[in-house]
């Protein structure tokens, strides 16, 4: 596969304010500490020190920081990276404050400031011209014409990354320059930046790099000077920060020493959210120069799926076992509160729209039904006078002692009304009808276990006619990627709730609500619901006991939710999805992961026919298999270019 993955450093080197020497030698050290970056940013004029104030003035300084930057660009030459720099340059009367692109051991392009801060602390006009209207322009540094202007972005052809630059106060205004360059088709921004600290600015800081790479769909490095710099009323902390596509993926601040923050971006990850948000228009490419550069991936440029996972091991590149589920404890609680509350606000409103405010669902004792039965009790608080009507439907023999306590005590606690009728006479009566045996006939008996599933639906339809009712979809969003649900069994309702909430989430929600509900009784048999292994309960229990568990049947739901989350949210190919999955679950072999991943991707393509005619549910994240929404997939498309590459040019497991 293609390599994607880019090391980048953002590098706050020691400083002394007007010691060019010095300051030169600390850059190429840190040069040398990672050489195997693709792109490593220094913090505004770095050669110089940003608190040089009048003695920016000063001839001396001005050459010999152009000098150093000759000098620094040398240094570069056997090394496949690009650095940026900053300093300040003369051109024609005025002096601008820069960031110069170096790569191949050449200057390739210098980018000035377009806005100039000169309010509170800073006073940058005294000394500098703003850059903003600079075009089309040169400028000569030693013995080379050097591009210079804000139309500039930096390429690499091969590794696919193109970078732009915007210097610290260009950040915070309107309209940043980093928007302009990114619609131009720039993947990385640098901001070489000198910004001073303040309670509370290092968060806004943070604030204002991850919107800004989330609404430029880009990688966002960002460098600010270090304490070293600190001078007179002002002190600087070193922040560094590396964001992609709204996320913060590395941070640090007042470094001790000299210090680098260093990660991976995924260029891939980057495109595949530009492709497929369609309103990110890129008219304006037309308006910027390019200059070639070198910047190197983290390992070959072609990888296969040990050796990228091997580099995502080696950079510590933070790939969540859990992707569809945060991490930290308050966001998960928080997150999963939101979910309900937008189920439950869905579920209103088709009520509202069709006047039924009798929910009818089936309670198993599982998961699914469970969350499906929170939701209908958080769209009774939004329509006071709905009705939940529940049914246990249980299957002597199949049915365990466990599940079919659960959903009693379940449904004594949130339903208005709660049913039971046993299904067994109805299967048998309808098994002998077909001329089946009334036994289950072993594994690959799908009729016994499906003619189940439709009584359970067949009799939930009918009592929702009854009853005047709208019947409540239980399946969730993993059993429709992997197909694991009965077509026009529970398969099918009158709206589906869990439609899009994996496995893996569902789970959390009901933890998540049984820690915050205030009941005891109920937190109790969440709990206990919660630590039910996961069955769809269509054959025979061993002594009341579960006897069919769906993972050992189509793989542990957390490995599926992974694949489907990263094959869907950023298009991967299998084999890229499998090298993540290698990283984030170092206990199993690559033949696991690959077995694994093959068995999801057929299961995906062959069970898109159910998919194709799901009823209405909410869409709760950025995941969906919706037919009318986020996914439209031919009912009988191949897997085999998919498990091709999984497989490589071996044998399709």
């Amino acid at each position: 596969m293609k390599n994607n993955l880019i090391k980048t450093a953002a590098a706050v080197p020691d400083l002394k304010v007007g010691d060019i020497a010095y300051n030169e030698e600390q850059i190429k050290a840190m040069i040398d500490l990672h050489p195997d970056s693709g792109l490593i940013v220094f913090p505004e004029l770095s050669l110089t020190g940003y608190t040089c104030a009048d003695l920016f003035q000063s001839d001396l300084l001005l050459n010999e920081a152009q000098a150093a930057l000759v000098r620094i660009a040398e240094h570069t030459k056997e090394l496949k990276l690009t650095v940026v720099a900053g300093l300040p340059v003369r051109s024609e009367n005025c002096i601008y404050n820069c960031g110069a692109v170096i790569s191949q051991g050449r200057i390739k392009a210098v980018i000035p400031k377009s806005y100039l801060p000169s309010y509170s602390e800073f006073y940058e006009c005294r000394w500098f011209s703003p850059g903003k209207s600079i075009a089309g322009k040169t400028i000569r540094i030693g013995d080379a014409e050097i591009p210079f202007g804000t139309d500039i972005l930096a390429e690499d052809p091969v590794s696919g990354a193109v970078l732009g630059v915007e210097i610290c106060e260009d950040l915070w205004v309107p309209d940043k320059p980093s928007t302009h360059a990114a619609l131009a088709g720039a993947n990385i921004i640098a901001n070489l930046s000198a910004s001073d600290e303040l309670i509370g600015k290092q968060e806004y800081r943070r604030e204002l790099v991850k919107q800004q790479s989330g609404s430029c769909y880009c990688a966002y490095v960002y460098c600010s000077s270090g304490t070293h710099e600190s001078s007179t009323d002002l002190v600087f902390s070193g922040h560094t920060l590396i964001a992609q596509n709204g996320s913060v993926t590395g941070e640090s601040i007042f470094p001790d020493h000299a210090h680098a923050e260093v990660g991976l971006i995924d260029l891939g990850c980057i495109m595949h959210d530009r492709r497929h948000q369609n309103t990110y228009e890129n008219d304006i490419a037309s308006r910027y120069r390019r200059v070639a550069v070198n910047m190197q991936t983290a390992g070959k440029d072609q990888a296969d799926i040990a050796e990228m996972a091997r580099i995502l091991k080696n950079y510590e590149y933070p790939v969540p076992r859990n992707p569809f589920v945060p991490a930290d404890d308050d966001t998960r609680d928080k997150r999963c509160k939101r979910i309900l509350q937008i189920q439950a606000n869905g579920l209103a409103s088709r009520v509202r729209a069709t006047g039924i405010k009798n929910l009818v669902i089936g309670v198993s004792g599982g998961l699914d039904s469970t969350l499906a039965l929170l939701v209908c009790a958080q769209a009774k608080k939004l329509i006071p006078d709905i009705r939940i009507i529940a049914y246990t439907l249980p299957s002597q023999g199949n049915t365990s002692g466990l599940t079919y306590e659960n959903a009693n005590r379940l449904m004594a606690l949130l339903a208005d009304e709660a049913h039971e009728i046993p299904i067994r006479e109805g299967v048998e009566l309808h098994l002998t009808q077909l001329g089946h045996e009334l036994t289950y006939q072993g594994e690959g008996d799908v009729a016994y276990e499906n003619a189940q599933a439709r009584m359970r639906t067949y009799l939930l339809m009918d009592a929702a006619n009854m009853k005047n009712g709208l019947v409540v979809g239980t399946g969730d969003l993993s059993e429709l990627a992997l197909g694991w649900c009965t077509y026009n069994g529970d398969h099918m309702s009158m709206y589906a709730v869990n439609a899009s909430v994996p496995k893996t989430l569902v789970r959390f929600i009901c933890r998540s609500y049984a820690g915050m509900c205030g009941n005891r009784e109920l937190k109790e048999v969440l709990g206990s619901i919660c630590d039910t292994p996961i069955t769809p309960e269509l054959t025979p229990s061993k002594n009341g006991k579960i006897a069919q568990k769906t993972e050992e049947k189509i793989g542990k739901y957390d490995l599926n939710d992974f694949f489907l989350f990263y094959t869907l949210r950023y298009g991967f190919e299998p084999s890229r999805t499998a090298a993540y999955a290698l990283t984030a679950y170092p206990e199993l072999s690559l033949k696991e992961v690959r077995t694994a991943a093959g068995n999801f991707f057929k299961r995906f393509f062959s069970q898109q026919f159910k998919r194709s005619c799901l009823p209405d549910g909410p869409k709760v994240g950025s995941v969906s298999l919706s037919p009318r929404g986020d996914w439209r997939m031919p009912s009988d498309a191949s897997a085999a270019l998919w498990l091709r590459d999984l497989m490589g040019a071996g044998e399709i497991v």
